[in-house]
């Protein structure tokens, strides 16, 4: 399927990754004060390494990925019926699944507010795949995550690369394995509209911050889960199932 650039599923889908690739601004309910700015500024010291606001928000952007791509997998689950499909969403929802196990666990050890809902801009992506049907569903969710899981690997380098928390480093490690099982699958389907995907990740609309961040949880409110499902839980991908929560050793003096 051939998205036309002037539809309005296009401005859906032509910021898939808007979330992913922009800073989230959460520090007020972090409980963070602004005493510098850059996202390289250190908001704490943890025993795992120092947190950056960059280290944060990618914690933030990973779970809050989730939070749109889990459901769609479950959407693609239900309606889709080619085996191709099928398998593109078992990994959706095992990779964010683990992803998000990783998120929740990390975000207690750094004290870390996480979203419980995708950002508006988001919840429209899911709305814009549900409104289709039969091959149309198909090529239009491929499509939606092949642009997301595209665009974020420079995201995902650069906190790699930079972060001197382990506990974030070893995120980011799980973070870049699966997309990169989530695009080998989307691939197999034979349904991704590269010129599509080429021209969003290139040129992609810029929105308002209040489009592309997910609100702050409810006061009190418990932290939602994505489960793997049962009968999954065994599903082989190139994501490992990381031990979370090692404190990094201290160095000693020579």
């Amino acid at each position: 399927m051939r998205i036309s650039r002037s539809t309005a599923g296009t401005a859906f889908v032509g910021g898939a990754m808007i979330l992913t690739l922009t800073a989230l601004a959460y520090p007020s309910m972090l409980g963070v004060q602004n005493t510098a700015s850059g996202q390289d500024r250190i908001i704490a010291n943890t025993q795992w390494g120092p947190l950056t606001e960059s280290d944060r928000d990618f914690v933030v952007k990973v779970r809050a990925a989730g939070l749109w791509e889990y459901p769609l997998g479950q959407m693609i689950m239900e309606r889709s019926t080619e085996p191709e499909m099928k398998e593109v969403a078992e990994h959706l929802l095992v990779g964010h699944g683990r992803l998000d196990a990783g998120c929740r666990k990390v975000s207690t050890d750094l004290g870390i507010t996480l979203p419980n809902e995708a950002s508006p801009q988001q919840q429209n992506f899911v709305a814009t795949a549900e409104g289709s049907s039969g091959k149309e569903f198909d090529s239009t969710a491929v499509t939606l995550m092949r642009i997301a899981h595209g665009g974020i690997f420079p995201t995902i380098a650069k906190i790699r690369a930079t972060t001197r928390n382990s506990l974030v480093r070893e995120l980011a490690d799980t973070t870049n394995d699966t997309v990169l099982d989530h695009i080998t699958v989307l691939e197999k389907t034979g349904l991704i509209n590269h010129e599509q995907v080429s021209f969003q990740i290139t040129a992609p609309p810029k929105l308002p911050q209040d489009q592309t961040t997910p609100p702050p949880p409810q006061g009190g409110a418990p932290v939602r889960v994505l489960p793997i499902p049962e009968n999954l839980k065994d599903l082989q991908t190139v994501a490992p199932n990381p031990s979370y929560g090692a404190p990094q050793p201290t160095p000693t003096a020579g």
